[in-house]
């Protein structure tokens, strides 16, 4: 990890990467690695299509309520449960390209009780709050702990109410804070370990995971296998998209702990240009604007000027 780059660059990174690792694992979203290596030999360019017939650099709902989440923050000045469950009602008012079915249930449970919060569900350990949950990082990097864990389940409980999943999107949150104060690879391996100790589910150290599926323990035993096993942001990449099965999640999460790690220099510009314009200016003004939030907040602190 390279310890001189600013908590702009590595918020920035964390955006785009996340839209790039969406946007290139979209194309093989569904697919298992046979059917990928048949049709694309290594798929390591960002050209849409897949199951939703995307236009190459289109996103898919990792990235679009991750903007919604996100402005939701800006406008209230933090996480607040009504406003966001609003921005997420608005966002699939929009008709995006795609929806969970934990999400969709979410909304519309809001929609009809005006409760912001699903109840307790053992069968909700799916990966759609982890997906969207950089916003939450970004804002809350300054934040007291237990401040970020209470935004992370305010926004995560609006659709997953699990603590399977609430300690899986939490350990994401906290490996990206790590990485926004330039803390070493070793640290995010360390909190990972410290999940895997608390759910032992996540044990990621055995044969790589094919074909993962949307709950959030395979999505995660994915991401961490490639993060921690391959060097660059594009190797993290293509290693996690190429494994087929929920792809553009793996590959917004994978995006976005490997951008906060190693900057927005090291997304291949290939992939920033081939990304839908509207997208990436949407995510650079974002992450500024979230860090601009982190500094003034009530929560911020001395450390709040830090640039690495």
């Amino acid at each position: 990890m390279n310890r001189s780059l600013s908590i702009e660059q590595r918020a920035i990174g964390a955006y785009l990467g996340l839209a790039v690792g969406d946007a290139l694992g979209a194309t093989t979203e569904f697919l298992t690695p046979n059917e990928i290596r048949d049709r694309y030999g290594v798929h390591d360019s960002i050209i849409g299509g897949g199951w939703l017939h995307l236009k190459p650099g289109q996103v898919t709902d990792d990235t679009g309520m991750s903007l919604a989440l996100g402005k939701a923050i800006l406008a209230q000045g933090g996480v607040q449960a009504v406003p966001v469950a609003r921005a997420f009602s608005d966002w699939m008012r929009s008709k995006p390209v795609d929806i969970g079915h934990t999400v969709r249930r979410g909304i519309v449970h809001f929609r009809d009780s005006g409760v912001p919060a699903v109840p307790e569900n053992e069968f909700d350990a799916g990966n759609g709050a982890c997906m969207r949950s950089l916003p939450v990082a970004i804002a809350y990097w300054n934040a007291p702990p237990e401040l970020l864990l209470e935004a992370s389940r305010i926004q995560s409980h609006i659709t997953h109410n699990n603590p399977q999943a609430d300690a899986g999107t939490e350990a994401v949150l906290h490996m990206l804070v790590a990485a926004f104060r330039g803390e070493p690879l070793s640290t995010l391996q360390q909190i990972a370990g410290q999940l895997v100790a608390q759910q032992p589910a996540y044990r990621f150290d055995r044969r790589p995971v094919q074909n993962p599926g949307g709950w959030i323990v395979e999505t995660l035993q994915a991401v961490f296998q490639s993060l921690f096993n391959q060097g660059t942001l594009e190797a993290i990449l293509i290693d996690v998209v190429n494994r087929g099965g929920d792809a553009d999640t793996t590959g917004a999460i994978a995006g976005m702990l490997a951008g906060a790690c190693q900057g927005v220099e090291a997304i291949p510009r290939r992939w920033l240009r081939a990304l839908d314009r509207d997208v990436r200016s949407a995510c650079e003004q974002q992450a500024l604007a979230l860090l601009e939030l982190a500094a003034t907040a009530r929560w911020a602190g001395p450390e709040s000027a830090v640039s690495n």
